[in-house]
């Protein structure tokens, strides 16, 4: 099949819902690790911590360093119905674009009621709204908003939450939602992966609620993503570089650190300092400047991130893997067990 020919539903799998992990493992690095070779179309079952010995001295990891804020906020309309407001991005200092979930009769110069004050709804953006805070939006949502679990996981979150959901290296304030390969990252195989000679660095994207957004249309060439924020730095360029000029592997841990990177290199030779929004889509038939491995977690039936993994490996590799995790009963999405994930042949493009 062309790649041009594939639609979403050649995205779907059939995962049983007591896979879908609802909290995370005691330990960060206790996770399960696949590891799928996309040009021999292979997997083989490994453990986190053996990530080290999976790579080479020498290579890079690129982690992402935006921090989740506490995103979701309960609310209450002047008619004492109940609403969520759900954070977007941030503009200016006591601005937000948001969600409102259940907005139905929601207007213009509306006020709703919060545990931190008033929040005045503003004006429609799309599919978005535009609210006016008491105070600066990071700083209110951190103080009054609620960790923003995913919405398969079936809980409300817990205080833990605060902590796990959120990387070690967790800075820059302005995700929604997790880049949860981050999440198996602890002291010890940190340790671990300085003692084999891998580097890191870190860029900036912050996730946003369109993560969760399903790819309405069967022609994915309808589809359009949410724009992102992203920023690489000089060093993150640098540290790219260095490790190009030593023969060293680019290992983008995440599909948010994927997508940044190419991005940035799109119709370029080379990463380039960068800071600004991206819309990439990247499904089959994507040419790769940038990554060349992939750590990353198990993703959603048709989904835009399964469809990442799959223009990485192919469709059919990663498809035939997913299958395989799910008879070894792995566990699914942002809690859950991951992939370190090597290219078909097709897939990767050098400058």
């Amino acid at each position: 099949m062309s790649t041009s020919d594939l639609k979403r539903s050649d995205f779907d799998y059939p995962l049983p819902p007591e896979l879908i992990a609802q909290a995370p493992l005691p330990e960060r690095s206790a996770s399960r690790l696949l590891v799928l070779d996309g040009q021999a179309r292979r997997w083989s079952d490994h453990a986190m911590r053996e990530l080290p010995s999976l790579l080479r001295a020498g290579d890079l990891l690129v982690f992402n360093d935006t921090r989740v804020l506490p995103a979701r906020l309960p609310a209450h309309k002047p008619t004492g119905g109940r609403i969520e407001v759900f954070l977007e991005r941030a503009l200016g200092d006591r601005r937000a674009l948001v969600q409102l979930r259940d907005s139905k009769a929601v207007r213009p110069d509306m006020r709703l009621a919060t545990t931190g004050g008033e929040v005045r709804v503003v004006a429609r953006r799309a599919e978005l709204w535009e609210i006016e805070l008491p105070s600066a939006t990071h700083e209110f949502f951190e103080r009054h908003g609620r960790v923003p679990l995913p919405p398969y996981i079936r809980r409300l979150p817990a205080a833990a939450d605060r902590e796990r959901y959120q990387s070690l290296w967790a800075r820059a304030p302005g995700a929604v939602a997790a880049p949860t390969a981050s999440l198996h990252f602890d002291a010890p195989l940190l340790a671990a992966l300085d003692a084999r000679g891998l580097e890191r660095t870190w860029l900036t994207l912050h996730v946003g609620a369109g993560t969760f957004a399903p790819v309405r249309t069967e022609d994915l060439a309808a589809h359009r993503l949410h724009s992102e924020y992203y920023e690489i730095g000089a060093g993150a360029v640098e540290a790219i570089e260095r490790a190009r000029s030593r023969g060293g592997r680019i290992v983008a841990v995440g599909t948010t650190v994927a997508r940044a990177l190419e991005s940035a290199a799109a119709g370029h030779a080379r990463v380039s300092a960068v800071a600004g929004d991206t819309a990439l889509f990247i499904k089959p038939g994507f040419h790769f400047r940038v990554v060349d491995v992939l750590l990353t977690n198990f993703h959603l039936p048709q989904s835009t991130l399964l469809m990442l993994v799959a223009a990485f490996a192919g469709r059919e590799a990663v498809l035939a893997a997913y299958a395989h995790a799910i008879a070894e009963r792995y566990r699914f999405f942002s809690y859950g067990d991951a992939m370190l994930v090597f290219p078909q042949a097709a897939a990767r493009e050098r400058p």
